[in-house]
This record gives C-alpha cells, sequence and structure tokens, in this order.
C-alpha cells in the first residue's frame, strides 16, 4: 500500500509539478512600419517568424511556403524576396518591400507544415498583417481566401492600447460559430511578465456568427490566433496525423500618450 501510494505521488508530482505549462504556438508576420504616411521610409521590412511570443521563445521556421502581399486588387509573389534571418535566437525569414502608391497592403505567410511531437500534430498558421500607405483607407477588411482567416470588423491599424478589436473567424469562406482565439502580446523587448501562467495566453470565444471581441491593455504587437482541425490528415514516419489550422493576425496598438494632450471642445451654446 505504501508503495502504492508512494509511485501515485511521484507520478503526481511529474504530471503537474515538472511538466511544461502548455503555451501557444503562433506564426508571426511583422511590418516595420504599419502606417506609412508621406515623409516615411517607404521601405517597409517585413519578418516572418515562429514563436512563443510572450514567452519570447522562439522557433524554427522553414522556409516558408508561400509569402504574398494582396493590394489594390492584386496579388504578389515575394517568397522569392525572403532572406534567411535569426529571431529569438532561431531561424526567420525577411522581405524587404518598397511602397510606390496609396493602398492597404496585406501581407500573408502560409508556412510549411510543422509537427508538434507533445500534440502529435501538425500545425499550420496561416498568417497575415496589415500595412496602409499614404492615408489610403479601403480594403481593409477584404477577404483573401485563404483556408482560414481572421476578418476585421474593426481596422487593423490605428488602433490605441485599450481599443476594442473585433473580427470574424472564417474556414473554408464560412464563419466558425463559438471559434476558439488565443490571444498573445509580442514581448519583444522581454520587459513584459504574466501574474501567472494562465495569463501568457489569453482564450476566448467567437459568438454564434464566429465574432471575437478582444481589448488590449497594452500598446504594441498582439497576436490573434483562431485555431482548428483540418478537414485532412498529413503522414509522419508512415502514420496519419491531424492538422490544426490557425487564422493568425497580427495588429499593432499604439500608445495613447500622445492623447494627453488633447482638450475637450466647450459644449455647445443653446
Amino acid at each position: 500500500k505504501m508503495k502504492k501510494l508512494f509511485f501515485s505521488a511521484v507520478l503526481f508530482f511529474a504530471l503537474f509539478v515538472m511538466a511544461p505549462w502548455a503555451t501557444a504556438h503562433f506564426g508571426m508576420v511583422i511590418p516595420s512600419d504599419t502606417m506609412v504616411m508621406q515623409n516615411d521610409d517607404r521601405n517597409v521590412q517585413v519578418t516572418l517568424s515562429f514563436s512563443h511570443p510572450m514567452e519570447a521563445i522562439g522557433m524554427e521556421l522553414a522556409s516558408p511556403k508561400r509569402f504574398d502581399v494582396v493590394a489594390n486588387g492584386r496579388r504578389q509573389d515575394l517568397t522569392g524576396d525572403l532572406q534567411q534571418t535569426s529571431v529569438m535566437d532561431h531561424t526567420a525569414w525577411q522581405a524587404d518591400y518598397k511602397i510606390k502608391r496609396p493602398g492597404v497592403y496585406m501581407f500573408v505567410m502560409e508556412p510549411q507544415p510543422y509537427f508538434e511531437p507533445s500534440e502529435d500534430v501538425f500545425i499550420i498558421h496561416y498568417t497575415k498583417t496589415v500595412v496602409t500607405a499614404f492615408g489610403d483607407d479601403e480594403g481593409w477588411d477584404a477577404e483573401l481566401g485563404l483556408n482560414t482567416e481572421i476578418v476585421p470588423l474593426a481596422k487593423p491599424y490605428g488602433l490605441y492600447a485599450g481599443n476594442v478589436f473585433q473580427g470574424i473567424v472564417k474556414l473554408a469562406g464560412r464563419p466558425v460559430p463559438y471559434a476558439r482565439v488565443e490571444v498573445e502580446y509580442y514581448n519583444r523587448d522581454k520587459k513584459a511578465s504574466a501574474p501567472t501562467d494562465y495569463m501568457i495566453t489569453q482564450t476566448i470565444k467567437a459568438d454564434q456568427n464566429g465574432v471575437f471581441t478582444y481589448a488590449s491593455p497594452k500598446a504594441g504587437w498582439w497576436g490573434f490566433a483562431a485555431l482548428n482541425q483540418a478537414d485532412f490528415k498529413l503522414e509522419k514516419d508512415g502514420e496519419s496525423k491531424d492538422v490544426e489550422i490557425g487564422a493568425v493576425l497580427w495588429i499593432h496598438f499604439e500608445n495613447t500618450m500622445g492623447l494627453n494632450g488633447l482638450k475637450e471642445r466647450p459644449p455647445a451654446k443653446d
């Protein structure tokens, strides 16, 4: 009996104390600027990576299957422009893109499938971000026809920290009722820390129409990943494995410090 109790205690310790906390993977597409104005540098550098962004733990990103920019009704393949770089001490990719005309530019990456041994699944994160240029404000809510994507209901740029962002999770072009959406902050300078492990990744659910809502508590980059199981499998060592496909959208929330000098307009006189 004592041996059984001892074995149970060891098993409990191994499973719940020593086991690593399950954290989210995020495909990442991060541009050097999200709102290009007339006097700004028109060259936007876009960095592609794969990581646990809040913990600043990098992962290897194989050369992406495809990397595109969609703007002004035209889709351009930028895969050949990618150059290898390093993010969080792991392989990442980078491309320079010159903004030549007003428009809303959507950068989207389709990675190679990544096998996650701890979950026994393949992961494919269709990842995008949006850059606007020279005052153009049309098309930020366009759908790209990806296998799965988050379609913005609020502009995915020009948001202050504390603003609410809403999006629709779509799979094969249809809204996903009650979709699970994971949210993480990109802890780029490693200065942020979560009060508990429960707050490294925040999880919200969409409503019956696939719409989710989130208000960022801090300025910076925030990633939204809506995860679903694909209707196909991939082989690993002769066995069929499930595939998790993620619709990932990265949004930069701006600092509210610039609002401190604003004064309210006096009330109109009757």
